[in-house]
């Protein structure tokens, strides 16, 4: 029933590349509108306290600016909690920009100035005079940990720590080997290329037409609605393209909320646009103390595993993440206790960024397995293979398909593991130190609910509609694939429509969720449309299909056939002409299996091996070698899928040894604001990274066998970085980043 020449892992390239490579996508920023205006935040100068004073008379006489809107004369909107939180919301309660005089952390917006131009607005807003009142501020987590708690409502409920099992403590103190080592990470910060804008334009009836950076055109649009009263109808979010997001975009941000507020207030279109500082005061990964407890026996068999996290979250809400569970699937132990808490801070709400948990997890977990594997005096990857486990013991589930001792074996191979020297220190090359690593990854393959109309026109032609977005992540490419493959066509002849509130529903794009769910509701649709066609010819004449069911017919060279002899068949432009129909429609949705969930999980798996060159005087890290073995179950599009995991190991690079936000906590700030002091791996950081993906086909993680990419290619690289510079120097670093500094401090004498 399937196309004859497979679309379904072809390396095609993606179909929005040709736009996004001239300059001609076009961004949430770069719609315009005759007589638009545009604001500009002013944001706090202070991490806590309360505004004494503000003046903005001087800013409201400034040429070109229209209107200045602070706490004072902010237009009114919704006063309950409930209207404020949107499809990811968490604990507590979400921000509200320019509610009252109070100040919840360093950046947070003040004031928006609304000019006849950008320039007006930003020169305006410098003219802004505030007072404060201002209080001590409380953003280091090393000194706020003594305040930790247990989040007294969990995110979800699958992200509070799994019960215990077995006595852990008793089974820590009876082992021969054992580890109790602390983990320290500092922030990080999304920086995706595009900033967050929201261009709101008027249209003639009243309704609007928001184009706003996001990673869910619905959940901005519900969230527009609800915040401002407004009609559904009278509400249209467009994301067709955006420029990264790495889970930045997940929830709405304040811009969106300003550019719709001038606009109802002003009855003009509004664009506010964020500078890079601000991007920097918005979503992030939390800082997080991590104590790892690891036991094991003289065979190399893990007794003990305890897990203990503090993360960093705002006053305002509690930001969680399913952190400490990783350290009680990934590997076979019967003795588990893992704990997790929160401190408050007076810094803004954290948030998801790629793998959020799972990256922060398996820093320390894999880490920690390499300093374990040493105490027991066995090669890391052999201890790994060792713990292998071939269910999620947290949950006594099955796990619907687990590829990663074949990750481990043919990413061995590929690396030459077995030419590594045990002894830290031992392997050399001139004045290079050279270590060798490894760690595994693990993420959750998910499928949620989605929903894509799929239209086949007499030609051949095909059209997708979906809420989906593409975040970079190739979903236009391979949401075009699923229906070529499905409808018998090239990839060609398919145009895909996404990134619309307006098209049919889906979830935001976060989680490694997209391809899996929005692929297997286009392949849904596409089934309806065959079933249609099928309908409508056995209402004709001398079909030729007797009383073949549709699971017994293809469509090929547009014509609807018996899928064992093409021979027998009707042309689709017959079909529909004989029923007098322009196309056929098939609306196609997907769900995930409630009864399966009772019995089985999933997961994609990772196995990562790096090689570290280190400079034995000057302590330079540089990461000569990375592979990568994958089971992330079918891979539609090599090309889109090698991409994203190159892209998760070079921010696992960063994860390891370049970033961190860096505070001053006297003033409660974040002093390094900007790409230029926010280190990022460049192209001379990022050497010879191999792929590779091992073959499988998951059914039961997703009708169309995918298990997702996004997320897994960071997983574990850290660590694997970590151990890698062990290896090269025999010293132990547990305060990431890693840096050049830190790496002097270990270095072998000589």
């Amino acid at each position: 029933m399937l196309n004859e020449k497979p679309v379904f892992g072809f390396p095609l390239p993606r179909i929005d590349g040709p736009l996004k490579v001239t300059g001609t996508a076009p961004y949430a920023a770069e719609y315009h509108d005759p007589g638009m205006l545009f604001g500009y935040a002013a944001q706090a100068t202070i991490a806590s306290g309360r505004i004494a004073s503000i003046d903005t008379m001087e800013a409201e006489a400034y040429p070109g600016v229209v209107k200045v809107y602070t706490y004072k004369n902010r237009p009114s909107a919704a006063r309950s909690d409930k209207k404020w939180k949107d499809e990811v919301a968490l604990p507590g309660h979400p921000f509200r920009p320019l509610e009252n005089d109070r100040i919840l952390f360093g950046g947070q917006p003040i004031a928006l100035v609304v000019a006849e131009s950008f320039e007006a607005a930003r020169d305006a807003a410098d003219l802004i005079r505030v007072e404060y009142h201002p209080d001590e501020p409380h953003t280091d987590i090393t000194v706020e940990r003594a305040k930790s708690y247990v989040p007294p409502e969990a995110r979800k409920e699958e992200m509070r720590p799994t019960d215990p099992r077995g006595d852990a403590e008793r089974a820590y103190e009876a082992a021969p080997f054992k580890i109790d080592v602390e983990y320290l990470q500092l922030g990080e910060h999304h920086n995706p290329m595009e900033l967050f804008a929201s261009t709101a334009i008027r249209n003639e009836d009243g309704t609007l037409t928001v184009y706003d950076k996001t990673q869910g055109s619905q959940n901005s649009h519900d969230y527009v609605c609800n915040v401002f009263g407004l009609k559904p109808e009278d509400v249209r979010v467009v994301n067709a393209y955006v420029g990264g997001a790495f889970g930045s975009g997940l929830r709405p941000k304040h811009q969106l909320f300003f550019a719709v507020m001038a606009s109802l207030d002003l009855e003009r279109s509004v664009k506010v646009e964020m500078s890079r500082s601000e991007m920097f005061y918005l979503t992030w990964r939390p800082a997080t103390i991590q104590r790892m407890q690891l036991a094991a026996s003289a065979d190399g068999q893990l007794m003990s595993v305890r897990h203990h996290a503090i993360q960093t979250t705002s006053l305002h809400e509690d930001y969680q993440e399913n952190l400490v569970n990783w350290s009680g699937l990934t590997y076979k132990c019967d003795n588990v206790k893992l704990s997790y808490e929160l401190v408050k801070t007076t810094l803004s709400t954290p948030g998801d960024m790629r793998a959020p948990g799972a990256a922060t997890a398996f820093l320390a977990l894999e880490s920690a397995m390499d300093e374990l594997a040493y105490e027991v005096g066995m090669d890391p990857l052999e201890f790994r293979g060792k713990n292998f486990v071939s269910y999620d013991q947290n949950d006594d589930l099955q796990i619907t398909s687990k590829e990663l001792d074949t990750c481990y074996r043919v990413g061995a191979e590929r690396f030459g593991w077995d030419k590594r020297s045990h002894e830290p220190g031992s392997m050399r090359d001139g004045n290079d130190l050279i270590g060798w690593g490894v760690a595994t990854g693990v993420w959750e393959a998910t499928l949620t609910q989605a929903e894509a109309k799929v239209r086949l026109f007499p030609d051949g032609k095909i059209t997708v509609m979906a809420a989906a977005s593409d975040i970079g992540t190739g979903t236009y490419t391979i949401l075009a694939q699923v229906a070529a493959q499905e409808l018998g066509q090239g990839a060609e002849r398919v145009s895909v429509l996404i990134g619309d509130s307006s098209l049919p529903k889906t979830s935001v794009e976060g989680g490694s969720w997209t391809a899996a769910s929005s692929g297997s509701a286009v392949q849904a649709g596409c089934l309806e449309i065959r079933k249609t066609l099928l309908s409508l010819a056995q209402k004709m004449d001398n079909h030729p299909f007797g009383n073949a069911p549709v699971e017994e017919l293809a469509i090929r060279d547009n014509r609807l056939v018996l899928d064992r002899n093409d021979q027998v068949g009707l042309s689709i432009a017959d079909i529909l002409g004989h029923h007098g129909m322009a196309s056929v429609e098939g609306h196609g949705k997907v769900a995930p299996d409630q009864e399966q969930a009772k019995k089985f999980t999933s997961y994609t798996h990772s196995a990562v091996f790096v090689e570290v060159r280190i400079d034995a005087e000057l302590g330079v890290p540089r990461v000569t070698r990375v592979v990568s073995a994958i089971d992330a179950g079918r891979i539609i599009n090599p090309k889109t899928a090698r991409s994203q995991i190159l892209g998760g190991v070079v921010m696992g690079l960063g994860m390891a040894l370049h970033e961190e936000g860096m505070i001053d906590h006297r003033a409660g700030r974040i002093m390094n604001h900007n790409i230029a002091e926010y280190h990022v791996p460049a192209h001379a950081d990022v050497h010879d990274i191999d792929v590779i993906f091992i073959e499988e086909e998951d059914r039961m993680a997703s009708p169309i066998g995918v298990k997702g990419l996004g997320e897994i290619g960071i997983i574990g690289v850290g660590a694997a970085v970590a151990n890698a510079i062990f290896h090269a120097t025999g010293t132990r670093h547990r305060h990431f980043p890693i840096t050049i500094d830190k790496i002097m401090e270990g270095l072998p004498v000589r």
